[in-house]
């Protein structure tokens, strides 16, 4: 049976912990949709702050609504629209600060107010992105993004 341990270190160690934690909890399973769940239902649970966070994967040239944990969300999303799009566009990591000041932000959730997204990048494919969402104004710093992206570099082990 899988535990959830305490996050009771630093950022860092916490970090690192979620990401031991994922790859316990995906090792063995194969199915991407699954995998992707339980990575949104664990990342929703280790971190404060946050509104939204899921998974948009790509089909057709387009950005589609996979795994999630919140509110009902924009099912389709084009590339190079939006934060989700732009990050999938570029195929890089994009944090905002204010959500409000980001041109052709998409408002899914009018709560949103920071956010921050990873792009799946595999063997050079783009297959969708990590979106997460805050209620608050410069929630996601560096140490996010480094930490994020890392976490996305092993789940792609398992998808």
């Amino acid at each position: 049976m899988f535990e959830v341990k305490e996050y009771s270190g630093d950022r860092i160690k916490n970090y690192e912990l979620v990401t031991k934690q994922m790859m316990a909890l995906l090792d063995g399973e194969t199915n991407q949709i699954a995998n992707l769940s339980n990575a949104s239902a664990l990342l929703n649970q280790f971190l404060d702050r946050i509104n939204w966070i899921g998974f948009y994967l790509m089909e057709d040239n387009e950005l589609v609504l996979g795994p999630f944990q919140g509110l009902p969300a924009c099912v389709r999303i084009p590339v190079g629209r939006g934060v989700c799009g732009t990050s999938a566009a570029n195929k890089e990591t994009i944090v905002v600060p204010d959500v409000h000041l980001f041109p052709g932000h998409i408002a899914c959730d009018a709560a949103s107010q920071s956010e921050i997204v990873i792009p799946l990048i595999k063997d050079g494919a783009l297959l969708g992105v990590l979106d997460i969402d805050s209620p608050e104004k410069n929630r996601f710093d560096e140490l996010d993004k480094e930490y994020l992206e890392k976490f996305v570099e092993k789940l792609l082990l398992y998808i």
